[in-house]
């Protein structure tokens, strides 16, 4: 979602907070903002820019000199995207700057109030309306302002505030939206995402829900909305500022599609066990007798994670022989669901921030149920409020449309349907073949991507499609799912998804030589029913891309994929799909690393 930026010390703050904002473009936004002050200082300066960082950059004069800032990029909900609503907000006297992620619910009802109480308001955000509550508060300290606006606020926020009268300070707070420190050497930082911050600084300190935390330049403190002293322990962020680099790749997506050969190598590593043919998950907090007592299991995701989900609750089905499912996140908050004290949730976060999936979580830990996580940021809010989980350690991925997570999130639900399956009644035999299917997928992944040059050839001849169908049985329709919706966030192509067995109840109406077809086509126990759906768009002038194991005598173009074991087929599958959704979006000239309407992170509703 939007991005926060912030820093108190001795350097000149507007490069450093615009450099920050740069680390932070790939979360999506349409507009950027700095405001800057220090103790030499006479009040704010603030300069805003609707579009990208480099329109902002272009603004900034060059004596704009100060030592505490902070900045922000701006996806839109409130008003659209204009230089008046981007971020920082300043109130009516010029005092009070706020950058603030998230969204307040009630936003109206305190404007209509602040309204007829004389405030004039220069946007249409919703932030504005807490700008001027900070202002109007009478509290004698800066920490106190805040907290006293923050209790007429409901919805979720991640907000950093500066004021004229208390330059020495930044005061922040977050509920439902991430915020974390940088702990630096006589100096502090802020940021909404790690990757703000790994240039300077690689001790970070995460907020909780209901946390705010003043910063000065030699020292934080944190503590509770509610004004009690909480304790805070910085820890040592693994990655590296070279991991948001490009890495000689001319887009990030393009980087982290090659990425996943290591990526994969990367969740594997330590966690196989030879000797009695399973895995090691030590951070699932879950034992032997636990895990058996388990009757279903549960799924929640948004977007690609909700897709992966959908391939992990195959693998949980096929391998440990419990009934699972998987269900979007933000569905599943809403429908009243009967939660069943023996049924394991599994919460699919890339984030681990992502609203939708955070609340979900947050209210099956009310009602009593045991929640894991597959997460890949350690430390974020889903994998501190679940009981366990899996961390799929696919490193930084920078592209708004995910790729590498998808498959090390795959990965990781395949090793905890090999656990379960293993603690259950899945024989030393089937745990061994597992086993040698997850080793062989790195260089099978290798293989794939060999085939890059093929694929963009294909992918030139499918940019002029306005609309295509993917289909898949069983295995292959949450494939065929995850592949659509790569296309359609990066090349902006309409594409559907279809179970191939529902073709004939309704989407046949749809095949002409106009809509291109791309089918997966495994080579397991559904091969002919496959190759049957092949022959019914056929016979209606459909042309087809199949996904297969060999080559389809009913396609028109096949992409040869490697054979693995069947559970673990859907795996690589997918990732050929990714490098046609690249090229398409390619030969169209799409902005592939920001896709137009997309953020990163969806901390919002």
């Amino acid at each position: 979602m939007c991005g926060i930026v912030g820093y108190i010390g001795r350097r000149d703050v507007a490069p450093l907070l615009l450099e920050g904002l740069q680390r932070l473009e790939y979360r999506g936004y349409d507009s950027a903002g700095v405001v800057i002050t220090g103790p030499k200082a006479s009040g704010l300066k603030m300069i805003k820019a609707k579009g990208r960082v480099r329109d902002l950059e272009a603004r900034v004069p060059k004596r704009f000199n100060g030592t505490t800032g902070i900045a922000h990029t701006r996806w839109a909900t409130h008003g659209a995207p204009s230089d008046e609503n981007a971020h920082p907000h300043l109130d009516a006297s010029g005092k009070v700057a706020i950058v603030h992620n998230g969204i307040i619910d009630n936003a109206s009802d305190l404007r209509a109030k602040l309204t007829a109480e004389g405030v004039e308001f220069l946007s249409e955000t919703d932030t504005e309306v807490l700008t001027h509550l900070i202002a109007r508060s009478d509290a004698p300290t800066l920490e106190e302002k805040v907290r006293t606006a923050l209790r007429l606020i409901e919805g979720t926020y991640g907000v950093a505030v500066l004021h004229a009268d208390f330059a020495d300070r930044i005061v922040v707070a977050r509920n439902g939206s991430p915020v974390v420190l940088g702990i630096g050497e006589k100096e502090m930082f802020v940021a909404s995402d790690v990757a703000a911050l790994v240039t300077h600084t690689r001790q970070i300190v995460t907020l909780d829900d209901g946390e705010m935390a003043t910063l000065k330049a030699d020292d934080f403190r944190t503590y509770t909305t509610e004004g009690t002293r909480t304790t805070a322990s910085p820890t040592t962020v693994e990655w590296e500022a070279e991991s948001y680099d490009m890495g000689g790749h001319d887009t990030y997506m393009h980087k982290e599609i090659h990425e996943q050969v290591d990526a994969v190598d990367r969740v594997l590593r330590g966690r196989i066990d030879d000797r009695f043919s399973t895995v090691h998950l030590g951070g699932l907090n879950l034992d032997a007798r636990e895990a058996r007592a388990v009757r279903r299991v549960k799924i929640l995701g948004c977007g690609t994670s909700y897709h992966a989900g959908m391939i992990g609750a195959q693998m949980i089905e096929e391998l440990a022989r419990i009934p699972a499912d998987a269900e979007p996140a933000s569905e599943f908050r809403y429908r009243n669901p009967v939660v069943d004290p023996d049924t394991l949730y599994i919460a699919v976060s890339q984030s681990g921030e992502t609203y939708d999936v955070l609340a979900a979580v947050q209210e099956l830990k009310r009602k009593g149920a045991r929640v894991l996580g597959v997460v890949n940021v350690v430390g974020s809010a889903i994998a501190r409020e679940a009981d366990g989980g899996v961390y799929v350690h696919a490193g930084p991925e920078v592209c708004v449309v995910s790729t590498k997570c998808f498959t090390n999130t795959t990965v990781a639900f395949a090793l905890l349907a090999l656990h379960l399956g293993r603690t259950r009644d899945l024989s030393v035999a089937d745990g061994k073949r597992m086993i040698e299917g997850l080793r062989r997928l790195p260089g099978q992944i290798s293989e794939i991507l060999k085939q890059e040059d093929d694929i963009k050839r294909l992918a030139k001849d499918f940019a002029e499609a306005r609309s295509m169908m993917f289909i898949g049985r069983v295995r292959g329709y949450p494939v065929a799912r995850e592949a659509s919706l790569k296309l359609k966030e990066v090349s902006y192509i309409h594409a559907e998804a279809y179970p191939a067995s529902e073709l004939k109840h309704g989407p046949l109406a749809l095949i002409e030589p106009a809509l291109p077809t791309v089918a997966i086509v495994p080579d397991d126990d559904l091969l002919e029913k496959n190759r049957a759906a092949l022959e019914e768009i056929k016979a209606r002038s459909g042309r087809i891309l199949a996904v297969a194991h060999q080559e389809q005598e009913k396609a028109d173009r096949t992409i040869v994929v490697p054979k693995n074991e069947d559970e673990l087929d859907p795996i690589l599958m997918g990732i050929p799909l990714q490098l046609l959704a690249y090229h398409t979006a390619l030969a169209l000239g799409r902005d592939i690393d920001k896709p137009r309407n997309l953020a990163k992170s969806v901390t919002v509703e």
